[in-house]
């Protein structure tokens, strides 16, 4: 409604009729999908499953619960709900509660129209202003949401205690006709949840000793994660039985998906879109990365793994690159599989361990989870290695592809990869390995230069994934070798000749 009038007289005269907050997004959500509009846009993967169940739960009135793991866009879904809402409601000039000019409930708004009668003066709500959001700490109390007795105002107001005025209202009165998100709501303690009774079922509120009978008008959204149930708390039964719908959220189901969500997300400003070029490759390398933590048996999936974890690993990936642009007077380069050492950080404070994961480390656990993204990814550019393996009782394999590349290092050549060498000079040694370049222009003939010697560097980093070869992080630099060779150097180092004497062979 357009906010023209100022008096409750001028109100009356528009046509205004009142309507719960609950109608008020029904009817506009009708409106979006007649118009075949998304109600939720940038909420991505969730067209088919999550979306539809708030469509759903939002028709039929329905306070509602998003239940699952981090990173799963739960509060960002409830704060999309703000635009569900009118552009303006009229409100009680004055008023801590939003009261409604034609259906009052707070003895302030009642006794200000009962004095001022049409005159009573009327303020305009945006619906920016309609969201309110309390994160659920242990130390959040009764008080903090619902309200309590503020003994200043009865002092400044000379009212006894027993005075309704005196009252200081929580923030769950304070988001009347508005949208209201508790996060994390396992965290709130037992004794706060049943607070909420009485609001979810009857609408209406009890502070302290008053006979208070509020008929609130909010909708509630809640979040929890499936862990809280077990490790930090529950939600206890009979609140659970007052929310109508509880909707279960996911993380992408297909690499896609988790692609154009970190290519939304990603913070990367022009300077860097400017310098650095992020093929896809890398891009699916980088998403790899968090689908094979989901599966890993070192990482908790109880705990999950958030899509924050691709898009700061993209952004560092990027940084990575960027850095050593500019250390190498560069104007432009690429991300090269090198810099993705550098997204390790960004892994190791996304995951949880578990105590397997804990006794490897998380940089170690990290440098895996990259190995394996990298050893999946591979497959999807060059032939898998694994089929080209000899088997028990069966014919031979036909001849590796790999086999120019690999005897090359079997010759005892080896490779130094330096993580802030130039463009051109890793290009140029790229080039030496007999074998690399034929094999990337065989299988893509037709990309550029720069993206022949990025797949040429994914190809020594997939046959190092299949233990083809040797690759070790050492001094700033990847060093590539042969297998053998590196495993026989690794048992040398254990041992000196001065520890063998002639006994020792008799």
């Amino acid at each position: 409604m357009t906010p023209k009038a100022s008096t409750l007289r001028e109100l009356k005269k528009s046509g205004y009729t009142p309507k719960s907050i609950k109608d008020e997004i029904r009817e506009n959500l009708i409106k979006k999908i007649k118009a075949k509009e998304n109600p939720f846009p940038g909420i991505l993967g969730y067209e088919d499953t999550v979306i539809p169940d708030t469509e759903r739960a939002l028709l039929s009135r329905h306070n509602m619960l998003f239940l699952g793991l981090r990173g799963q866009a739960k509060t960002r879904m409830a704060r999309q709900m703000v635009e569900l809402l009118d552009e303006y409601i009229p409100v009680v000039s004055g008023s801590e509660i939003n009261d409604d000019p034609l259906q009052p409930i707070s003895r302030y708004a009642i006794d200000l129209i009962e004095e001022k009668g049409d005159d009573t003066p009327i303020d305009w709500l945006h619906k920016s202003k309609r969201y309110g959001e309390k994160l659920a700490t242990p130390d959040v109390s009764v008080a903090d949401l619902i309200g309590d007795i503020d003994p200043i105002k009865a002092s400044n107001l000379k009212l006894s205690f027993a005075d309704e005025r005196v009252l200081h209202y929580g923030i769950i009165p304070r988001s009347n006709r508005c949208i209201f998100v508790i996060n994390e709501l396992p965290d709130l303690q037992a004794r706060i949840q049943v607070s909420l009774f009485n609001i979810l079922e009857e609408g209406d509120l009890q502070i302290r000793g008053f006979k208070l009978r509020l008929p609130l008008d909010v909708l509630f959204v809640f979040t929890a994660n499936p862990e809280d149930y077990t490790n930090r708390g529950s939600i206890v039964t009979p609140l659970k039985d007052r929310i109508e719908s509880q909707i279960l959220t996911h993380y992408p189901k297909s690499l896609e998906t988790a692609l154009q969500i970190t290519e939304q997300e990603a913070s990367i400003n022009e300077a860097q879109k400017e310098k650095v070029v992020v093929s896809d490759l890398i891009k699916r390398l980088i998403e790899q990365v968090a689908f094979e933590a989901r599966e890993s048996e070192f990482v908790d999936k109880k705990s999950g793994v958030s899509a924050r974890l691709t898009i700061a690993a993209y952004e560092n990936a990027v940084s990575s690159a960027e850095r050593r642009a500019i250390i190498n007077d560069e104007a432009s380069t690429c991300v090269w599989l090198s810099d993705l050492n550098g997204i390790i950080p960004s892994i190791t404070g996304k995951i949880e361990l578990v105590y397997e994961g804990e006794q490897e480390g998380p940089y170690q656990v990290s440098f895996n989870l990259l190995e394996k993204a990298i050893r999946t990814q591979f497959k999807q550019y060059f032939p898998d290695p694994d089929t080209l393996k000899k088997r028990k009782g069966k014919e031979p394999a036909p001849e590796s592809p790999y086999k120019a590349i690999t005897n090359w290092f079997d010759n005892g050549n080896t490779l130094d990869l330096f993580l802030e060498t130039k463009d051109e000079d890793k290009i140029v040694k790229l080039y030496k390995v007999n074998g690399l370049h034929a094999l990337a222009k065989k299988h893509y003939p037709s990309v550029s230069e720069k993206e022949t010697a990025l797949l040429m560097e994914l190809i020594l980093h997939g046959l190092a994934a299949h233990s083809l070869i040797s690759k070790k992080i050492i001094d700033g630099k990847i060093e590539f070798k042969d297998l053998m060779g590196s495993m026989l150097n690794m048992g040398s180092e254990h041992f000196n000749e001065e520890d063998f004497n002639d006994d020792d062979f008799n």
